[in-house]
């Protein structure tokens, strides 16, 4: 079926742009594999336990009140297992050795799982190539380019400004 050759074209996009993400799977929320680019973990007994910490993810967040599931992150001391919701149905989890940059894996991760629930609604076409890449952080001058707000202002002590409480200031 062309769905499942288009999540697993996405499972090995994350694993070619991440060297340090070792083992990719897309499951159903109910612990069926639907497609992985993992070898050297069996992917039946990690589909079914995903599907297991999702369902306390979820019972989780209900009960915090903190909305739907969107992502659960273990950390290991080997390296960390990361889970993405993939739509209402699916899951994404990535496994990644303990050198990996953690915001960049949640990074991908995320765009993976929103892909991967496109193309299992149905509303990203498989006959179409991925959109491209947005990228991470508009143009905007770095933080010492930018003159320091009036309130910070005051000696400097090397290149940092001292800033001084308003109750110091006073003469007493």
């Amino acid at each position: 079926m062309a769905v499942e050759a288009e999540v697993l074209k996405e499972l090995r996009r994350l694993r070619a742009c991440m060297p340090e993400v070792t083992g990719v799977l897309a499951a159903s929320a109910d612990g069926l594999v639907l497609a992985r680019d993992m070898p050297d973990v069996e992917p039946e007994g990690l589909a079914a336990l995903t599907a297991a910490a999702l369902g306390i993810g979820r019972r989780m967040t209900d009960l915090a009140g903190g909305g739907g599931f969107r992502e659960l992150l273990v950390r290991g001391a080997g390296g960390y297992i990361a889970t993405y919701a993939a739509g209402p149905t699916a899951v994404l989890t990535l496994v990644a050795d303990d050198r990996v940059n953690v915001g960049r894996l949640h990074l991908e991760g995320r765009r993976g799982g929103s892909r991967i629930a496109d193309l299992l609604t149905g509303r990203f076409p498989t006959d179409r190539p991925l959109p491209p890449e947005r990228p991470l952080l508009p143009e905007r001058p770095l933080l010492a380019d930018r003159p320091a707000p009036a309130a910070t202002r005051g000696p400097t002590l090397g290149a940092l400004p001292v800033r001084i409480p308003p109750q110091s200031r006073r003469e007493h």
